[in-house]
């Protein structure tokens, strides 16, 4: 186990690649159809293989499943579906042993409706000091049968749920999600004790879901859109207890990324001053179109807003919450916007994945850290799920017409010819469908296969960690053609990206590193295709 008084004072994760494990979908030791922490103790290899730095868990602690993990009824016990708390430790250590980290993602925002403290507050009533920990309210009415405030839910839907008494509970996800009152100091003392929990069992840093979330307008205002603060985002209030996070992380030498959504770039900067945050997500990446202009803008914008606080960006295709890159990137509108997910969205999966594969070498080399999620470096495509198999609350919240997100929650294929591709022993079916031509998508097949997406992202990886310039650093833009990025890391490499409809002319160069797709003889770069060069 890490302990206060031995610190870990590198900076790994300025540059670092961190591959995202949803356990549920990763692989299953013990044959019951639900990936489990067995499963990932027996893959640990593939990923040490695979080049990564780091290995981020969405939760594995103790809960319903409502939303896939994300309300937890305890954080220091892994759910039974998934293993023990010492498989957990065994888990680290091993992943230690490979030279990968452990980052466990932290749910500060709510807990499940089966915490023992929601439990206590139904049962104490109204005024109680159970109750104080949340936020219950009387409702507004003559009979108290309208909600408190009109607060939309980020999942659709409301945002109250009304009990027997005749209180009403804020949740701003689901139901079963109610939010913790962070003006409470039993809410505060709580989380940090999880916090060192973790930390003195060996992992290295903490996700952070829903970051900007957690504190509230203590008088609950209604929302009137457009009229600043937000009555419960990025409330200033919220710094102080990232502060004093980073004062437990920092006795550890842990780090944190924060799951952090704001349109003022100046605002955001503000989470990642150098007594906060270490990181945080760059969402405005992962939603931009495939489109030059657009990508250059976000990469600019997104180097511009961490330079005054100087944290390294973070960049991600996807995760475990979005359409998949190769569909995405393949469909007439190729950014993400959870407002647009619809059933029976027309995809070119052919073109979709020429544009992952270049993609991945964008991203790949551009400065700071890079977050992989589990199945991209196999170029899974987003799956549909038959109607009477979706599990995602946010389809059933929608009404039925957001499709969710148990698309890129399938699980993963790893023997082509194996039962359930081999992601379990048992022959049980797995716990979400998997499409039936996904055998070519298999592991065993793409180590095979030089031309295979695995191959490419292996070999991406171990060029990041060999040359010089790639990761952290200082990049420039270099004159290129209408419709190509192209970016020099330091004095002799390059990264070139074609988004234009047509070849274009290779710059000068002495060698190809690697290149997404085939070049031709001719010495242009064909659309849709990445390289890196020597100069």
């Amino acid at each position: 186990m890490a302990a206060p008084d031995t610190p870990r004072t590198d900076d790994w994760w300025r540059d670092a690649v961190i591959y995202q494990v949803y356990p549920r979908s990763f692989a299953d030791g013990d044959g019951d159809g639900t990936g489990d922490l067995a499963g990932v103790r027996a893959r640990l290899p593939y990923l040490a293989e695979l080049g990564v730095d780091a290995v981020w868990f969405t939760p594995w602690y103790a809960s319903p499943m409502v939303d896939g993990g994300y309300d937890v009824a305890d954080y220091r016990a892994i759910d039974p579906a998934f293993g023990t708390l010492e498989e957990a430790e065994k888990l680290i250590a091993e992943a230690a042993e490979l030279g990968l980290r452990v980052i466990v993602d932290i749910v500060p925002n709510h807990v499940s409706d089966q915490h023992a403290w929601f439990r206590a507050a139904l049962a104490a009533g109204p005024g109680s000091p159970e109750r104080a920990r949340f936020h219950f309210r009387p409702g507004r009415g003559e009979h108290g049968e309208l909600p408190p405030n009109d607060w939309p839910s980020q999942f659709s839907g409301n945002t109250w749920t009304r009990v027997p008494d005749g209180e009403w509970y804020l949740h701003l996800f689901t139901p079963e999600q109610p939010d913790l009152n962070w003006s409470h100091p039993d809410v505060r003392r709580e989380h940090e004790d999880v916090l060192r929990f973790w930390f003195e069992r060996g992992v290295a840093g903490v996700r952070i879901d829903s970051a900007a979330l957690l504190t509230k307008d203590p008088g609950l205002r209604d929302f009137v859109e457009g009229v600043d603060p937000h009555p419960y985002i990025d409330q200033d209030e919220i710094h102080d207890i990232y502060r004093s996070w980073r004062a437990i992380a920092d006795e550890y030498g842990g780090v944190f990324v924060g799951e952090v959504w704001l349109p003022d770039a100046e605002r955001f900067a503000r989470y990642l001053r150098p007594d906060e945050l270490h990181t945080a997500f760059n969402f405005n990446f992962l939603a931009c179109p495939w489109e030059p202009d657009r990508l250059r803008s976000v990469i600019d914008a997104t180097l511009a807003e961490h330079a005054p606080v100087k944290a390294p960006a973070t960049w991600v295709l996807c995760n475990h919450d979005v359409t998949r890159t190769a569909t995405r990137y393949g469909r007439e509108d190729t950014g993400f916007d959870f407002a647009k997910k619809r059933f029976g969205t027309p995809t070119d999966l052919e073109l979709g994945t020429r544009r992952a594969r270049a993609a991945a070498l964008l991203t790949l080399a551009l400065p700071g850290s890079v977050y992989l999620y589990q199945g991209e470096e196999l170029g899974l495509p987003e799956a549909d799920i038959p109607l009477d198999r979706i599990q995602d609350p946010m389809h059933f919240r929608s009404g039925g017409t957001d499709p969710g997100r148990d698309g890129c929650r399938v699980p993963l294929p790893w023997e082509a010819d194996a039962p359930s591709y081999g992601f379990g022993s048992g022959g049980t079916e797995p716990w979400l469908p998997q499409p039936a031509d996904w055998a070519r998508y298999a592991v065993d097949c793409q180590a095979a296969d030089p031309g295979s997406m695995l191959t490419l992202y292996r070999t991406a990886l171990e060029l990041r960690r060999t040359e010089v310039g790639l990761g952290d650093g200082p990049m420039g833009w270099l004159p290129s053609p209408e419709g190509v990025l192209s970016f020099a890391r330091a004095e002799n490499l390059l990264c070139v990206v074609n988004l234009a409809g047509h070849a274009v002319p290779l710059p000068p160069h002495t060698d190809v590193l690697l290149a997404s797709d085939e070049l031709p003889a001719d010495g242009t770069l064909p659309p849709d295709t990445a390289v890196w060069l020597r100069t």
